[in-house]
């Protein structure tokens, strides 16, 4: 159904300053804090999903997953969960045929 919105987010007051430290922060990533600022919003206000998705630039569909991973999870859902498979790495600059180091 276009238009629904999902359920208010019920925050705690534990919960609720935890997220907005996490936005106050810094060094918090990015991905990070935009899912506490949609937790926030959605916790706060009654608008239409698709107001808070121009304004945290995210597609309603993104909005209902960070509020349906909450309800299951609690706070763990704004954080990435951890990956299968062999961490990335970045190998180091090889030196090109002049002997150079590849840096600019």
């Amino acid at each position: 159904m276009a238009g629904r919105n999902p359920r208010r987010i019920e925050l705690s007051d534990a919960d609720r300053k935890e997220l907005e430290r996490i936005v106050r922060d810094g060094r918090t990533e990015q991905r990070v804090a935009q899912r506490a600022r949609i937790l926030l919003a959605r916790s706060n206000e009654q608008s239409p999903v698709w107001k808070l998705s121009e304004r945290v630039e995210r597609t309603p569909t993104g909005i209902w997953y960070v509020c349906r991973r909450y309800e299951e999870r609690g706070l763990d859902a704004i954080y990435d969960a951890p990956r299968s498979g062999r961490p990335r790495q970045i190998s180091p600059l090889g030196e090109s045929p002049n002997r150079a180091t590849g840096m600019l």
